[in-house]
């Protein structure tokens, strides 16, 4: 495997560079890439101080730098010393300020400002930590998204996905032999969705599961006749109630969670032309 260093230069918290770089590498599987984290950078001196770091490590540079002065010290350090370099939105911004007529502001860090959306994220975060696992269910209609499903179908860390997009989100485990929240009977108008996994995915989860606990007894819980059962009155139970099905077998929680953001637009477009034709007719 050929090891490359790979320098991440940033203005702001490199959030967004770390991003882009972890998706590319992604498709270089025998490439093994040792980052180096340089963010805020916020002065062409600060970066001037910063490239002997570079040469002892010499490698690949990446960077997200919005100001112009910053970034010509670093392309030149790097046209000296002979290291490949990209910027990885440069050439977006030009593009979006060419096609939108208008210049950059060129000032770092804006999409970190504490404004209403961030506030709206902590908001949703809070709401689903509160709401986790079937937790406070009088407060479900509350909820942007409620989604469904038996254990193990990755119900929490999809809904502090979803949280972290100011989705407030509740997730409710269907569990054998109890009732679930008499608060999804009045949810009329919400948007809810039903987390579904293979038997055979479920039985080796749980088998795991059951492990880290030091757990080993046989159980309907990893028994895979329950579980078939168990996906079954599942998929009945969103059947019946006219709730979307989302099978997260082979899904990353990014992919299911994008998977019910669509879902959701589509939800709320037709939610709002019927509010519209409803709104006509009266």
């Amino acid at each position: 495997m050929k090891e490359v260093h790979l320098h991440l230069v940033s203005d702001a918290t490199g959030d967004t560079l770390e991003q882009v770089a972890k998706a590319a590498l992604a498709q270089f599987p025998e490439i093994k890439a040792k980052k180096h984290y340089w963010p805020m950078v916020r002065t062409a001196r600060h970066m001037g101080r910063l490239i002997p770091e570079f040469k002892e490590k010499p490698g690949i540079v990446m960077f997200t730098l919005v100001n112009s002065d910053i970034e010509q010290v670093l392309i030149e350090a790097c046209e000296k010393n002979h290291w490949p370099y990209i910027s990885v939105l440069h050439s977006i911004i030009r593009e979006l300020g060419h096609h939108l007529g208008q210049k950059s502001i060129a000032r770092p860090g804006l999409q970190h400002k504490m404004n209403d959306e961030y506030f709206e994220r902590i908001d949703a975060m809070q709401y689903t930590l509160m709401h986790d696992d079937g937790q406070n269910p009088e407060g479900i209609k509350s909820a942007d998204i409620v989604l469904l499903g038996v254990s193990r179908t990755s119900k929490t860390p999809t809904s502090i996905y979803l949280a972290n997009k100011g989705m407030k989100t509740a997730n409710i485990p269907i569990v054998p032999n109890q009732a679930l929240p008499r608060e999804l009977d009045d949810l009329d108008g919400k948007f809810v969705v039903g987390l579904i996994n293979s038997v055979d995915r479920l039985v080796q989860i749980r088998r795991n599961r059951l492990l880290s606990l030091k757990e080993e007894k046989e159980t309907t819980y990893v028994n895979e006749e329950a579980i078939k059962k168990e996906v079954q009155q599942a998929r009945r139970l969103f059947s019946g109630r006219g709730w979307p099905v989302i099978d997260v077998t082979r899904r990353s929680i990014e992919e299911t969670a994008g998977a019910i953001m669509n879902l959701k637009y589509r939800f709320d477009d037709e939610k709002e032309k019927q509010d519209v034709a409803d709104s006509d007719i009266s």
